[in-house]
This record gives structure tokens, C-alpha cells and sequence, in this order.
């Protein structure tokens, strides 16, 4: 893996910005932090509460995954950019879908999309 603290850092970056995601939709969804964050009363909310729940496992996964490629070192490279690749299709999905969502998707994918612009344009 290449031990550029930039590189390691823009993984790092995306990883605590998903579980940090986690928290906002399997944690506190319902509660004001989650209905402020994602501009809803609580009707709303209850009504996705289930949906909002597994959607933040997915991207807690996600963090873990990039966690656990980072500390496997060179034999946890490929697992950390399908992770991130993953994240940046999201954003993209995320866009595409729903221009509203566009800070949603630039939070998630900047540090991501930056990950790949050293891991695979910026020569190291």
C-alpha cells in the first residue's frame, strides 16, 4: 500500500465520515441531531426509521472495510478501494437521483474521489 500519509489520510477521512453517517441514520434518525441533519419531522422520520437503520450498517460497513484493508496493509489494498469505489458510485447514484442530495454527496465523495485521484492518476 502507499505509505503516503496523504493517501492514508484521505482513507481515513472517509471511513470516519461513514461512520459518522452511521451514527446520523442507525442511531439518531429519530431523534433531533438525525431529523435536523436530514431536514425531516418526526412522522417522516418514523416512517423510514427501518430503511434509515440498515442504510447506516451499510456504511458503517464500509468504514470497517477501508479500516481493516488500512491495517492489513499491502494485502488489504483491494479491499479498500472496492470500498471506496463503492462510495464514490453512491455519490454519484446520490447526485444522479436527487440533485437536492448534492452536500449529502459532496461530504461523502470529496475525500473518497481524492483517495482515487492519488491511488490511481498521481503517480507516487
Amino acid at each position: 500500500m502507499n505509505d503516503s500519509w496523504t493517501f492514508v489520510g484521505f482513507a481515513l477521512l472517509t471511513a470516519l465520515i461513514h461512520i459518522y453517517i452511521f451514527m446520523l441514520e442507525s442511531i439518531f434518525w429519530i431523534r433531533p441531531l438525525g431529523l435536523k441533519t436530514f431536514r425531516m419531522n418526526a412522522e417522516q422520520a418514523a416512517t423510514m426509521s427501518k430503511m434509515a437503520f440498515n442504510q447506516g450498517f451499510y456504511n458503517l460497513f464500509l468504514a470497517l472495510a477501508i479500516l481493516f484493508g488500512l491495517k492489513l496493509g499491502d494485502r488489504g489494498q483491494i479491499l479498500v478501494d472496492y470500498a471506496i469505489l463503492s462510495i464514490c458510485a453512491a455519490a454519484v447514484v446520490l447526485i444522479i437521483s436527487d440533485r437536492k442530495m448534492l452536500r449529502g454527496a459532496f461530504i461523502q465523495g470529496v475525500p473518497a474521489f481524492c483517495y482515487l485521484i492519488l491511488r490511481f492518476i498521481v503517480p507516487s
